[in-house]
Order: structure tokens, then sequence, then C-alpha cells
């Protein structure tokens, strides 16, 4: 039977996009261990830590749970304002599907079928807060790596050529990791974890770089144009 957070970003994924079986393992796995929460609009979303013991383990200068994230399949509609736009674009609708929110400020993680044909992991910063806009991930199995580093979120591009809770960093937070999520990512997968995000971000563009290495970044500053 399939879960709910699987059917939910099935019903709004473009034809041209497929799930990959590594999100779904992922959306299983969640949904196993209970860490999500039904809405009265009907939408479920998912996370990965339980949201009564994160809330409680939240102090001034800590927490547990590693890296924040949120899986919904609720954020697609209105894309065109992402882009400055005023109507819908049949490029970006085809070739764009927002899966979780990776900021507390509304950033976003999507599925993104490039040039190649070929389905990326990217970030779609807010703006207001967040304005990285790249390639996070070649694939999904590099994209819950990224994840399982541990940092508070992955909105934030700064962060990334140091670990969790580096000194260099400014977050202000220590983060504990999320010991569960990192042993399923490695074990299921037969993988390992990263030292820092720039081990996987290859290039970590921001929202108006239109010289930006990334693919995707040249992709949106296009489509907004």
């Amino acid at each position: 039977m399939m879960g709910k957070l699987l059917e939910q970003l099935k019903a709004v994924l473009p034809e041209k996009l497929w799930v990959p079986d590594e999100l779904a393992q992922l959306y299983q796995w969640i949904e196993q261990q209970g860490y999500y929460e039904d809405y009265d609009d009907g939408h479920r979303t998912g996370f990965l830590y339980p949201a009564d013991k994160l809330e409680e383990s939240w102090t001034d200068d800590e927490r547990q749970g590693g890296t924040i994230i949120l899986f919904n399949a609720n954020r697609n509609d209105g894309l065109r304002y992402w882009f400055g736009l005023e109507e819908d674009s049949p490029e970006i609708c085809q070739r764009l599907c927002v899966f979780a929110r990776t900021g507390a400020e509304g950033s976003e993680a999507a599925l993104w079928l490039d040039d190649d044909g070929k389905l990326k992991i990217v970030h779609m910063g807010s703006g207001s807060g967040s304005i990285l806009s790249c390639v996070l991930a070649d694939n999904m199995v590099d994209f819950l790596r990224l994840l399982a580093i541990g940092y508070d979120e992955i909105c934030w591009n700064e962060e990334f050529p140091y670990p969790p809770n580096d000194e260099q960093s400014d977050s202000g937070m220590h983060i504990h990791p999320n010991v569960e999520f990192q042993q399923w990512v490695q074990k299921t997968f037969n993988t390992t974890i990263p030292a820092t995000a720039l081990d996987i971000v290859k290039h970590p563009a921001e929202m108006g770089d239109r010289d930006s290495e990334d693919a995707f970044c040249r992709w949106a500053e296009k489509q907004s144009n």
C-alpha cells in the first residue's frame, strides 16, 4: 500500500518527472517511525525526527534532531512567483516539483529535470532569507547524505565549508546529530556521511548569479527574464 507522503507527491508530479526510489524509501521510513503530522486540509508533512522530542530538547543554545526539513507536496502552487512571473510557464511547470521546505524562512527543495533529462535535487531560496539557488545533489542518495551531515538547515550555504557546530560558522546553536537517521542512511544505501556539504554541493550559487557554473541557477535566471 502506498503511503500518504508518496501519494501526495505523485499527485502533483509533472508527467516528465519521477519519484526516485530512495525518496520513496525515505517516505516509507518516516511513516513507519510515525514522524509526520496530518493537517485539517488533508495534507501530511513528514519529518526526520519526532516533532515533540525536538521541541522538548530546544533551548537557547542547543537542540537535538540534526537537520530540520519538512517533506510535503503542497508547495507547488504559484511557482511562477519564485521566478518573478505573472503567469505559469510550461517550461517551469513541466520540469520542477517542490517536495520539501528546507528553511523556516520559506526556502524549498525540488526535483528538477535538467537539459540532459537527468533528475537533480535543487534548492530554491526564499529570497527573504536564503538566496541559495543551485543543484544540491546529483542524485537522491547524495541528498540524503547531505541531510545526514547534521546542519541546522541546509539553506545556509555560508555554513557549507564547515562541519556542523564548527567554531567558524555563526549559527549560534549547537545541533546534536540525528543518529537514527544517519544510521538508516548508511545501512540502507551502503554509504558514508561526508564531513561537509561542499563534498556534495558542487556549485552553491545564489540568486542573480548569471555567470554561475551551476546548471539550475543558470536555468532559473533564464526563466526569470
